[in-house]
């Protein structure tokens, strides 16, 4: 999943290098997530629902922190949460269900169901699913964040991207998109005959016994239902309270841990779509071969834990973060749902379900054949790789020390990395790899990275033109008021200046002047300007030909 400055996503993929090994002698998992969940939730805490299962059976579940921090209402296995972009294998299911019913194909274009959209005659369904269309997300505009409080009327949300230009050609690309998965959700609607949720409940939902789950609706919340918050600056706050109406098929259920265990036992069982659609919505979309993306199939993405397969999709938006995955060959589901993001620190919910499989199968990962570097790799060629790449929210600076390459993600530890072979490394403390690529020349000029079933590439930095002080990023270190409950935080590690808007990663932020900067993942660049005594006093933000004036308020 991939951020864009003043944009929010309905899937969260942490994409920092993990640091847990599986112990010579695991404690269970009972014991792990008891010790672990209760020292996170300590005190007055958003809340963690957990649920572990395998062959069929629940191992183990339970609630920690709190569904609402002011009536202290504790969080058990039967608090309902927004399950974010954990929707999308429930839409693309949908979609699935009518193709098998000969109601539509994967390979219908888009403009069959709207003839109005630029290019819909050259996008398909199945392109919508496996987010190759092109078609640029609308939760990357820069006004999304201004706009998702208030409802809205699905058409006029699409009437509100439908121009956008495409990123990509049909097919030529891979852009992680909540545009698609939402004309999905309406595809289900026109196709079904009834409303997005309404075809979900009668399909879905009340045949597999689903009886907590359903598309959130902001005056009408359900009973049991947690309340989402952030976490800044030290302290925990009522999180941005989205109007679920902007997510649609993207991202707009609610659930509980229960209801996502019988779920996901019945899609993997063959209950939910058959055996070839099942094959079809698991198998990676191939894409072009100098083109990064996910393994994604369906709704569904393709990754390991420990170097065992595991299928699965996170969700997140303001005030909520889930995961939830599955372990095909040890028949093992694992569903962490939070009521915070930005969360406190150690909530991330694919890095709890990791830790939690690793515990249950701490056999099965011991008894995996090590991963053994290749000794033919002269140390002396390691050099050529010294250097820091643009990773998505942090700096990856990659050192030589005696004979060992090693890597450093802002804000971690340092860890060694093992050649695989020419130009390829593997981490030993976590299921991540780096390739690094040459130019024509043979100059290293960037590494792809690939974690949790995500490649992407990291370019290799240059030296910034603009060299400045610590004295002179620190003057620009603060908080900038970018509208009602949004605000952009700018945070320095060195020199090296981060922003980070509500609800969203963490980015690099590099000089083109002295208090101008730019992100380099997206056009976008902001100026800090000083007010009559010489301090800065707001910041001017510049992306899509659109200027925000944000003042400073810390």
């Amino acid at each position: 999943m991939r951020h864009r400055v003043l944009a929010s996503s309905f899937a969260w993929i942490a994409l920092a290098v993990l640091t847990c090994k599986v112990p010579a002698a695991a404690p269970s998992v009972e014991e792990i997530a008891k010790t672990r969940l209760t020292e996170l939730t300590r005190g007055d805490s958003p809340g963690i629902a957990v649920l572990i299962a395998r062959d069929g059976k629940v191992v183990f579940q339970a609630g920690f922190g709190f569904a609402d921090i002011e009536s202290k209402t504790p969080v058990t296995p039967e608090t309902k949460f927004r399950i974010g972009s954990i929707t999308k294998q429930f839409t693309a299911a949908a979609i699935v269900r009518l193709a098998e019913q000969g109601k539509l194909a994967l390979a219908d274009p888009l403009a069959k169901f709207f003839p109005d959209i630029p290019q819909g005659d050259k996008v398909t369904v199945q392109q919508l699913l496996t987010h190759t269309s092109g078609i640029h997300s609308y939760t990357e505009k820069p006004d999304f964040m201004l706009r998702v409080t208030k409802p809205i009327e699905p058409r006029y949300l699409i009437e509100w991207f439908r121009d956008d230009p495409p990123d990509f050609a049909p097919g030529k690309g891979f852009h992680y998109n909540n545009s698609a998965y939402f004309l999905l959700g309406e595809i289900v609607a026109q196709v079904g005959g009834k409303p997005y949720g309404d075809f979900l409940r009668d399909t879905f939902f009340e045949p597999l016994g689903l009886k907590d789950t359903g598309v959130f609706v902001n005056s009408q919340p359900p009973p049991s239902m947690a309340i989402g918050y952030s976490f800044a600056d030290g302290k925990t706050h009522p999180a941005i309270d989205w109007d679920m109406s902007w997510a649609g098929g993207a991202g707009a259920l609610y659930s509980t841990v229960g209801d996502l265990y019988r779920w996901n036992d019945a899609l993997f069982a063959g209950k939910v779509i058959g055996e070839a659609s099942l094959k079809a919505a698991t198998t990676p979309v191939e894409l072009p071969a100098d083109v990064d993306g996910m393994n994604y199939g369906f709704g569904l993405m393709m990754y390991e834990i420990s170097r065992l397969p595991a299928i699965g999709h996170g969700g997140g938006l303001n005030g909520w973060s889930t995961n939830l995955v599955y372990l095909p060959a040890q028949k093992c589901t694992v569903v962490v749902l939070t009521n915070a993001m930005p969360a406190p620190p150690g909530y991330g919910p694919g890095g709890i379900a990791a830790g939690m499989a690793q515990t249950l199968l701490s056999e099965e990962i011991r008894s995996l054949p090590p991963l053994v570097e290749d000794a033919s790799v002269d140390p002396k060629s390691f050099a050529a790789y010294e250097g820091r790449y643009e990773y998505p929210g942090a700096i990856n600076t990659v050192t030589v020390e005696e004979d060992g390459l090693y890597s450093q993600l802002t804000g971690q530890p340092k860890t060694r990395i093992f050649p695989q072979g020419k130009d390829e490394f593997f981490w030993k403390v976590a299921d991540a790899r780096a390739k690094f690529v040459r130019n024509e020349n043979g100059d290293v000029i960037a590494l792809r990275h690939t974690q949790n079933g995500n490649t992407f590439r990291a370019g290799r930095l240059p030296e910034d033109p603009v060299k400045l002080t610590v004295e002179q990023v620190e003057a620009i270190v603060g908080k900038y008021q970018y509208a009602p409950f949004v605000v952009l935080t700018v945070t320095r590690d060195g020199t090296q200046l981060f922003a980070q808007l509500t609800g969203q990663p963490k980015m690099p932020i590099f000089p083109k002047a002295e208090n101008e900067f730019e992100w380099r993942v997206v056009k976008a660049s902001v100026r800090f300007e000083p007010g009559d005594d010489g301090t800065i006093s707001k910041a001017i933000h510049s992306q899509n030909g659109g200027t925000i004036e944000a003042p400073r308020i810390k």
